[in-house]
Parts: structure tokens; C-alpha cells; sequence
């Protein structure tokens, strides 16, 4: 890999990115609340059930989808596939986290510069914006390759999973770590399932996750906005 591929990965899925990462549970703190996650165990369990049976059919071989149309450019197939993810989420909150992700991604993109002007001129057009898109039109931008990308995207997303169990279960850093590190190897076959995935074959049932989310919207007491 090339240090300049590794550097934007490294700061694509750095938790410091200012999207808005760490204000999102995305189901697991209403997974707690309903006594689903007691501990480091269970709370590895439900991430990595979220990573094998959500991200890997559905998330993660969008972005592989939509980082080869903005390879080719192909503005009505992005426009398309970017309303569909959109109509896909579960939640009204899942739908404004994805939205509220995106839409900060896009602007540090286009503040940045990132790209050329052609398609941040498009990514400009996509309102609102789903996460993984603007997510592949930084892949993109940098020329990352898609398997990097997914894995990139894949670790932040069960890096800011542990953070919140640790903060809402709560848990210790170390059992932190050991979820981290346990989920290595989960992601690799993510990444691999995910390459393999045609665009017909994304699946994003996930009816568990769903009410969960419809449940969070109402929690009593709550850290996290989904």
C-alpha cells in the first residue's frame, strides 16, 4: 500500500474526523436499555452480529457499489443507489444519522478540496447525502482502492461501537481493546463478503435493529442521538 493510500485511510476512519461519529450508538445503546448487552461479552456478541449480519449485506457492498460509479462518474446511478440506501434505513433516526454524516462529510470534502471539480460538483447535487456515498467519493478522491476503503470503514465503524458500550454499559478500556482486537478477523471477512456482493444481492433486513432504534427515539434516559 502506498503511504499516501494508508494516510487518507488513516484519517478517513480517525475518530478525530469531524462528522460526527461519536454522537451515534446505531441501535446498541437501546440494546442496553433492553438488558440485550450486560457486559464485554454480550456487548462483542451484538457488534459483531451488527458487522457479520448489517454492514457486511448491506453497508459495506453499497460503498463498494458507489465508489465504482464515482470511478465512472456516473451521476445518475449515484443519484439513484443514494436515494434507495436512504429509503433502506430502518429508523427515521437511522435515516437522519446517515443524512447528518453524510451532509458533514460532503462539506469537509468540498472544503478541503478533495476530488476534482466535475464530481464534487455532483457530490454538491446529492441532497441529502448518505454516509457511505460521500464516504465512496472520498475513497475515490484519494484513489484508494475498495477493499482498503472497506476495511477503513468497517473498523471505524466497530471502533465507535466499543466507545460507546464503553461509555454506556459502561465498560473498562481493556474490555474495550478486546472487542477491537476480537473483531479483526470478522472484518476481514466482511471486506471479502462484501467484494463478492452484486448490487441485487444487498440485504438490508435487519428487523431487530429496527425497533430497537424505533424504541431509542422515545428512551427515557439516553447518551447518544440514535
Amino acid at each position: 500500500m502506498r503511504i499516501a493510500e494508508l494516510t487518507a485511510l488513516l484519517h478517513l476512519a480517525s475518530p478525530a474526523l469531524p462528522i460526527g461519529a461519536f454522537s451515534y450508538s446505531q441501535g446498541l445503546e437501546a440494546a442496553i436499555e433492553h438488558d440485550l448487552i450486560r457486559d464485554g461479552d454480550s456487548a462483542r456478541d451484538w457488534i459483531a452480529s451488527g458487522l457479520a449480519h448489517v454492514l457486511a449485506r448491506g453497508e459495506l457492498p453499497f460503498l463498494a457499489h458507489q465508489i465504482e460509479r464515482w470511478r465512472m462518474h456516473d451521476r445518475a446511478a449515484l443519484s439513484i443507489a443514494d436515494g434507495e440506501f436512504l429509503a433502506s434505513r430502518e429508523s427515521a433516526e437511522l435515516r437522519r444519522e446517515t443524512q447528518q454524516m453524510g451532509w458533514s462529510l460532503a462539506q469537509l470534502c468540498a472544503s478541503l478540496e478533495w476530488g476534482d471539480d466535475d464530481r464534487r460538483a455532483t457530490l454538491d447535487t446529492l441532497k441529502p447525502v448518505a454516509l457511505p456515498t460521500a464516504f465512496a467519493f472520498a475513497a475515490c478522491a484519494h484513489d484508494v482502492s475498495p477493499e482498503a476503503a472497506l476495511a477503513a470503514y468497517a473498523f471505524s465503524w466497530v471502533e465507535n461501537q466499543a466507545a460507546a458500550a464503553l461509555k454506556s454499559v459502561p465498560l473498562g478500556q481493556l474490555a474495550g481493546q478486546r472487542i477491537i482486537v476480537a473483531l479483526r478477523e470478522p472484518i476481514h471477512r466482511a471486506v471479502a463478503q462484501s467484494l463478492a456482493t452484486t448490487s441485487d444481492q444487498i440485504n438490508t433486513f435487519a428487523p431487530q435493529l429496527g425497533i430497537l432504534s424505533a424504541r431509542h427515539e422515545s428512551q427515557y434516559s439516553r447518551l447518544f442521538r440514535s
